[in-house]
């Protein structure tokens, strides 16, 4: 007799995680490979740049291609493609730290108001009062307080971050505490705190993660609007902010002196936004 086997059924695949998915889609992949290549550009400055941020030549606003000046100097004589790098990395070390130290103090805010109406109410009125001030007028009442510098550029975007992820996290969390899960959970004697972290808490997090990417190029825009206005790094320090404000009087005469910035401000921005609609769009799926 012949035993007659059947052929086991294959494994399902198990779904990809949203993020890599996103990632892994044609936005996400032009969005990584823009934001590398200005990441990866400002991480090497040092070694990129053949001179310093703030040496100076004898050669003021010199064209591209100027042997020892690939992109041509400023009107101090400065070269261009070292400034740039330079700037690009100053700009990273900025928001690398404000956009994470506004989205963690907004997400404390959230918790502080999800465990209380008291504290929620007080926690909303504090939103509103940030809000209640333009971006504008919040750098230089900060600027006047402290001084041009990086401290105050920091301090200005963490600020405008915090209301943006404590609204969304609350927003998150009241969604939740309403679904099925939480109310069996609850029923089953589950503590409070365990239902917060282990259960409601991941399910709130996709849309912050998606808020960081916009965050991240809100926070370019807010850089490179204070250096422009010169309430932002002191000079000489270059920003990207900082070139461009420089490159306006000679936009004419020098066009190339402000091409360096914008081009690296838009692919930054492109590439941060369509990595912020990549992960969107897989996470509502």
């Amino acid at each position: 007799m012949t035993t007659l086997t059947k052929a086991a059924p294959p494994l399902a695949r198990r779904p990809r995680h949203p993020y890599r998915a996103a990632l892994a889609t044609a936005r996400g992949r032009t969005g990584l490979v823009l934001v590398g290549l200005v990441v990866l550009a400002g991480l090497l400055a040092p070694l990129l740049s053949g001179h310093g941020p703030t040496d100076q030549s004898a050669l003021t606003l010199a064209g591209p291609g100027t042997p020892g000046h690939p992109l041509g100097t400023d009107d101090l004589g400065r070269d261009l493609l070292s400034r740039l790098l330079h700037g690009i990395r100053a700009d990273l070390g900025i928001i690398a730290v404000a956009v994470p130290l506004g989205a963690a103090l907004g997400c404390l805010f959230a918790l502080a108001a999800a465990a209380h109406p008291v504290a929620d109410t007080l926690v909303q009125r504090a939103f509103d009062l940030i809000l209640a001030f333009p971006g504008l007028i919040l750098a230089l009442a900060i600027t006047a307080i402290l001084g041009p510098g990086r401290l105050p550029v920091i301090l200005v975007i963490a600020l405008a971050e915090i209301p943006v992820f404590g609204r969304l996290l609350r927003t998150g969390i009241l969604v939740q505490r309403g679904r099925e899960y939480v109310t069996a959970a609850r029923v089953g004697g589950t503590p409070g705190g365990r239902i917060l972290t282990r259960h409601i808490l991941p399910n709130a997090a996709d849309p912050l993660v998606v808020q960081i990417a916009v965050s991240l190029t809100v926070a370019v825009f807010i850089e490179g609007a204070m250096s422009f206005l010169g309430v932002g790094v002191r000079p000489p320090e270059p920003t990207l902010g900082a070139v461009l404000s420089q490159s306006m009087p000679y936009l004419a005469q020098a066009p190339h002196f402000a091409a360096g910035p914008l081009v690296t401000v838009t692919a930054l921005v492109l590439g941060l936004s369509l990595v912020a609609e990549a992960l969107n769009r897989e996470i509502r799926r």
